[in-house]
């Protein structure tokens, strides 16, 4: 299915098993202005963003040929820029969730969902992958040995670079940003996941976990991200 945009917004590759699922929501996103393609299957999935490069693929957890994790393990393995990725899981599979944060995703959605609520999500996700290019480049923030260049989107500790997922380092230079400010839950979610009022914070804390251990931080004694408990969480100061 392709898009019916002359100047499409963005591609999105939509992955689901179910038809009607694929349908309405390669529809939405067209309305919306992006270029769509989709698959049906695990490995049709992976042929296809090898083939047209998509700016984020919605993918279902659950397909045939091999799930979504797999996909989404093969979309990242290559050396080239990151392809985000929404999840689509079923009501109440929260281990499908926290499986899939950990291994890069960077939003999901639980079925059955809103289809003008998905676009809402791709948009939001793309926003914080393309910032538009008017924007002067932000300087480089240095924290010690930590050095984060948000025009880049680079991490480096002690010399070293580390991959980050897109979430991950957004969440990471947003507590850089102001250093010894503590962020709750929801305020993170609002800033930096750009959801307000969202009630399932339990993606933060897992993000959190994520970046403590790709940064070698204890957190018994961190370094860089402390818990501040009851309230949340800030890069030390």
């Amino acid at each position: 299915m392709g898009g019916v945009s002359d100047a499409p917004r963005g591609t999105v590759l939509v992955v689901d098993d179910e038809p009607t699922i694929v349908e309405v929501v390669c529809r939405y996103m067209e309305r919306a202005g992006y270029e769509t393609h989709s698959a049906g299957d695990g490995p049709e999935a992976v042929r296809l963003a090898g083939l047209h490069r998509p700016d984020l693929v919605v993918l279902d957890v659950m397909l045939p040929g091999f799930d979504g994790i797999e996909v989404m393990r093969r979309l990242h393995e290559g050396d080239g820029e990151r392809t985000a990725v929404i999840l689509l899981t079923a009501r109440g599979e929260e281990s499908d969730r926290l499986v899939g944060l950990r291994h890069g995703a960077d939003d999901y959605v639980v079925k059955p969902f809103s289809p003008a609520e998905l676009v809402a999500r791709v948009d939001a996700v793309l926003r914080r992958v393309s910032p538009p290019a008017a924007e002067a480049a932000p300087e480089p923030i240095v924290h010690g040995e930590l050095r984060i260049d948000p025009a880049a989107r680079s991490v480096t500790l002690a010399g070293e670079e580390i991959s980050l997922t897109q979430r991950e380092f957004d969440l990471l230079a947003h507590l850089a940003a102001n250093p010894g400010r503590v962020y709750t839950r929801d305020q993170l979610m609002e800033t930096v996941w750009d959801y307000p009022f969202f009630t399932d914070t339990s993606t933060v804390t897992v993000h959190v976990r994520r970046l403590r251990a790709k940064l070698g931080d204890d957190p018994a004694e961190p370094r860089f991200i402390e818990t501040v408990w009851g309230v949340g969480y800030r890069l030390r100061a």
